[in-house]
């Protein structure tokens, strides 16, 4: 499907609240441990967060290789059976194999693709537009523009991702994680009606959504679904005193799950909730001693 120039964004079926950036489990030997993955997915539900993102970040996605990513989303989307869309992570730096990618996917059980920026080239704001509008024409699906410019070392500027909602009515949203508020203020003021602004940064959720934001892709829901997703929830609906105390109750663990690398982070909180392992892919190891024991207090004295 080819999405045409528009000067309205579509309405989105899906996207307020809470998505979680699923962790990928593995086991000792490396290999993916599809058993935890189906704890997680229904603790995720359990929780009540509204979607499920796969093959993201904290997924590990750059360490999967093209038929365990396969593998993982197709079990991901069995587990779930239904109940919560499922978003899928697909860019690069390649536009063409983002392209071929897009192409040649399976993306039954699919509602929308999440496309982060192009990393390492650092191409320029003409650069980062022409690739996303080849992404938008190459999607059967939605798209969720991911702007992440300390991982990527690109961001994508406010009038960059305005031209986009603007042009492409299949580009629905953007996750937002440059911590940038006034960048992040200027499209949620700016932005076409139905476009959402995703907060891409547990720690300032709140605010984003105090601003005018939808929702958060998040990291921490993975190990505190229900009181994340109850959260923004409430601050949704403008409960912003009931909101402030769970994003306080929270915000000590948040730290600490970003404190010695994410998803490592996460991925011990889990372990320590016997939810999965903590083990992560090279070139990533596992959160220090020091880390790890504070985290473990703090978990313990968690209500």
């Amino acid at each position: 499907m080819s999405a045409k120039k528009s000067n309205k964004s579509q309405t989105p079926l899906f996207g307020k609240g809470t998505g979680v950036a699923i962790v990928t489990p593995f086991l000792k030997d490396g290999n993916v441990d599809f058993k935890s993955l189906e704890k997680i997915v229904n603790h995720l539900i359990k929780g009540k967060v509204e979607y499920i993102v796969a093959m993201g970040t904290t997924g590990e996605s750059v360490t999967l290789r093209k038929d365990e990513k396969a593998a993982v989303t197709k079990h991901i989307i069995k587990v779930s059976a239904g109940r919560v869309p499922i978003v899928l992570g697909i860019g690069g730096n390649n536009t063409a194999e983002v392209v071929h990618s897009l192409d040649s996917t399976d993306l039954a059980g699919i509602t929308a693709i999440l496309s982060v920026c192009p990393y390492y080239n650092r191409p320029n704001q003409e650069g980062l537009y022409q690739h996303f509008k080849a992404v938008a024409e190459a999607s059967p699906l939605p798209v969720i523009l991911y702007n992440v410019p300390g991982r990527t070392s690109c961001n994508l500027s406010d009038e960059t991702t305005l031209r986009l909602a603007k042009d492409f009515n299949n580009i629905i949203g953007i996750k937002e994680a440059s911590g940038n508020m006034i960048q992040i203020m200027n499209i949620i003021k700016n932005k076409p009606k139905n476009f959402l602004v995703i907060s891409g940064d547990d720690q300032i959720t709140l605010p984003i959504i105090a601003c005018g934001g939808d929702g958060v892709i998040s990291v921490v829901a993975n190990a505190y679904p229900k009181d994340f997703s109850e959260m923004t929830r409430q601050a949704l609906a403008g409960n912003f005193v009931e909101a402030r105390k769970l994003h306080y109750k929270l915000i000590s663990i948040t730290n600490l799950l970003f404190a010695d690398g994410s998803p490592a982070g996460v991925k011990a909180a889990l372990e320590i909730m016997k939810l999965c392992s903590a083990y992560v892919r090279l070139p990533l190891v596992n959160i220090n001693k020091s880390v790890q024991s504070t985290l473990a207090n703090q978990m313990k004295n968690y209500r």
